[in-house]
């Protein structure tokens, strides 16, 4: 498992975005910055001195007074202005209009029981029921909405025992990256054992028989490093089911890498475990195994050196079935027998496509294959020698996820969404080829009125690059239309069409919505990541670019009339490009950030990612980096358009010090007259956990800035229940 999304504790701050206040100064008042101290500090990288203003801004806001003071006086200002904007009441009260309906997660079955997660449509987090079979009534299990009264301590994951009879899960506080983890019995709901903690990075395997699990923890680290600190040393260890974690058992460590990272998993015969090393955010792993049926066995690595993807699917036998991308840009399907894990002894089950093979899954006697056409989910079916068998018919341009399950088990749920299309919880029988209905949700709008189309366009380099655009069908598209450009590139993360009910408010407010789908993905393999990649970056801000002057020259939008939007990597790409073409967009939001591209690497995951970005120790990649680090390249007396910084002051994953850095470095360079505001959310991290109430709160005023600085105009009695 590689840490690949950067694409959410204790604060400190008192004004938070539910219960701030939002008086504020006349509409047309200028706005009256907080004064950001600066500091005399330079760093020299191969031989060029890098001022470094802000330095002191990186400091924790748990530790220090200076940033907690600093962060309440921008919140001060960013709630004031957004206060003045008479539009936000009708956009949150519709948002809380859409929200408000029940959403249902993928059963997963064990024991013979189903597990599902549900939200009955305002609950702040969701909750987990089980029931004995698809026609029984469930049962509430898990209700995370009371372990706080601010609805941000959240369940991060569960894991349901072979058995059925217990049931282990995940803790996130605050939004950090860091987990707690604890077991329940099903039958009583009592907890057993002790919780577990400094979990990060990791997932939890049972074994076979319901003893215990398999995870991966980091040592223990003091209060005041554990936010900031890089993670090192991760190790495997095995926690017996009823016992405390001091007894838990070492499985596999590497002191002699501590930059290595270890996800263990059991396969569904419990005769093998399979703890994949990773050491950034690339698919390249290598692979430890050890066979769980002989009691004197070790973990052995199998495939040595950080080269290629190896993601076990599943196992029959002796054969352990991976997706790799050896030897296969586009990725296949191979087998390797335990006995003789040497290369040349893989077996080909499933060859390489002209589409991606993102995911698969060994259920009921069958493949289950998910691929990537065009960013869209085409589902085919394999026998096990990689016959075909037939596809899983979708109802559109969309996306297929799930298809987990035993390898003897003849159903499997999977979920199908669109921009349109509100997540869809479905059962597939895979012995008849059968889809029905599991749970479908019933949302306050009607998906005939929206149009969802994909376009295609050229890059600065005549790349062709795909782009999703969706809007109602009534939206007169006059080239001054209000349009939402959204993008991320990079990570090997794919951005296929999901559902949103931020996405469906703002063109319900009259929006075009659009997703570029930029190099630095995976939309069409290892070839289109690598092309957005360290000194390859600038491609993916060439595409964002471009698919801006797409949506204007074919008479979308208009510069003073497009917003472009995007979160951790996203962030720094909307920075970048805000700075590299402030006339070409009336207004940015870069969310939870990346802006400091010289600096990333020093604070808590920031080291996997020089995967992606290359690093500021190497002189070629610096100069790279350099060039585009949003942080570095503002440049005074630009008039820059309308933007919103969005950040979390505890979030661990990339550190608040990024954008609040950022934020002051553009306000004293604005030399326009729009406002540059950072919005500084609470008692909240990277984006997951997230309470509902805190998302509803974030994205009325993210859309209110948007209308204020678009000039946007909602349709009449918008908001109106």
């Amino acid at each position: 498992m590689a840490v690949r999304c950067l694409a959410v504790v204790a604060s400190f701050v008192l004004l938070t975005a539910c219960s701030q206040e939002r008086a504020a100064p006349p509409a047309t008042a200028a706005i009256d910055y907080p004064d950001t101290r600066t500091v005399q500090h330079v760093d020299t990288y191969h031989g060029v001195e890098v001022d470094d203003p802000y330095r002191w801004l990186e400091d924790d806001v748990r530790e220090s007074d200076d940033v907690k003071s600093w962060v309440e006086s921008q919140n001060e200002v960013t709630f004031g202005y957004i206060g003045t904007i008479e539009e936000r009441a009708a956009i949150a009260e519709r948002m809380t209009t859409l929200w408000n309906y029940e959403r249902f997660g993928r059963p997963a079955k064990e024991g013979g029981r189903y597990y599902y997660s549900y939200n009955d449509g305002l609950q702040n987090q969701n909750v987990i029921y089980v029931q004995d079979t698809l026609d029984s009534e469930p049962a509430l299990l898990i209700d995370p909405n009371t372990w706080s009264e601010d609805g941000t301590v959240a369940l991060a994951a569960y894991y349901p025992s072979p058995d059925g009879q217990h049931v282990a899960f995940t803790v996130q506080d605050g939004g950090s990256d860091w987990r707690t983890a604890r077991v329940i019995s099903v039958d009583t709901g009592e907890t057993v054992g002790s919780d577990l903690e400094w979990l990060k990075f990791t997932g939890l395997s049972w074994a076979a028989d319901g003893s215990g699990f398999y995870y991966s923890r980091y040592p223990e680290t003091s209060e005041d490093e554990k936010f900031q600190a890089l993670n090192m040393n991760q190790a495997v260890y095995f926690h017996a089911l009823g016992t405390e974690q001091s007894e838990d058992r070492l499985v596999y460590a590497r002191p002699d890498n501590p930059d290595w990272g270890f996800a263990a998993n059991v396969s569904d015969d419990g005769r093998h475990l399979v703890i994949t090393v990773w050491k950034g955010t690339d698919d390249r792993y290598q692979i430890v195994h050890q066979d769980l049926s002989d009691a004197d066995s070790e973990p052995r690595m199998i495939i040595e050196g950080f080269d290629y993807d190896y993601t076990a699917i599943g196992s029959i036998g002796n054969d352990i079935y991976f997706r790799t991308n050896r030897d296969a840009p586009r990725n296949r399907l191979i087998a390797i027998d335990m006995a003789n894990p040497e290369p040349e002894a893989f077996r080909e089950v499933i060859p390489e496509s002209e589409d991606v093979l993102d995911e698969a899954s060994l259920v009921g006697g069958k493949i289950i294959a998910e691929y990537m056409q065009d960013a869209q989910t085409v589902v085919r079916i394999y026998e096990l020698d990689g016959t075909p068998a037939g596809t899983v018919d979708l109802p559109g341009i969309g996306t297929a996820i799930g298809f987990s399950g035993k390898a003897d088990d003849p159903e499997t749920f999977f979920s199908y969404t669109s921009f349109d299309t509100p997540t869809t919880v479905n059962r597939l029988d895979v012995s008849t080829g059968e889809v029905t209905v599991f749970r479908k949700p019933k949302v306050n709008f009607d998906t005939d009125d929206y149009i969802v189309k994909q376009v295609f366009y050229e890059s600065k380099d005549g790349t062709r690059v795909p782009m999703f655009i969706t809007h109602r069908k009534d939206v007169e598209l006059n080239g001054n239309t209000p349009t939402l450009l959204f993008g991320y590139g990079g990570f090997n993360i794919s951005l296929t069409p999901s559902f949103s009910v931020t996405r469906l408010a703002w063109m319900e407010m009259g929006g075009v919505y659009a997703v570029a789908n930029l190099r630095g993905g995976g939309e069409y393999g290892k070839a289109w990541h690598q092309a957005g990649t360290r000194l390859n970056k600038q491609n993916v801000f060439d595409d964002f670019i471009a698919a801006a002057e797409y949506l204007i020259a074919e008479d979308y939008t208009s510069p003073e009339r497009l917003a472009i939007f995007g979160g951790s990597n996203g962030g720094l790409l909307v920075g970048a490009v805000t700075n590299q073409r402030p006339d070409l967009f009336g207004a940015a939001i870069p969310a939870v950030g990346v802006m400091d591209m010289l600096r990333f690497q020093e604070f808590t995951a920031g080291r996997f990612w020089v995967d992606d970005y290359g690093s500021s120790d190497d002189p070629e990649e610096f100069a790279a980096l350099y060039a585009y680090s949003p942080y570095h390249n503002i440049v005074p007396g630009t008039e820059y358009p309308a933007v919103l910084v969005t950040t979390a002051d505890t979030d661990d994953r990339v550190v608040p010090g990024h954008s609040f850095k950022y934020a002051a470095a553009l306000q004293e360079a604005q030399g326009g007259d729009a406002p540059v505001l950072i919005r500084i959310e609470t008692r909240a991290g990277h984006g997951a956990g997230t309470p509902t109430e805190m998302i509803i709160d974030d994205y009325a005023d993210r859309w209110a800035f948007l209308v204020r600085n678009l000039g946007m105009v909602l349709p009449e009695g918008y908001g109106e229940s």
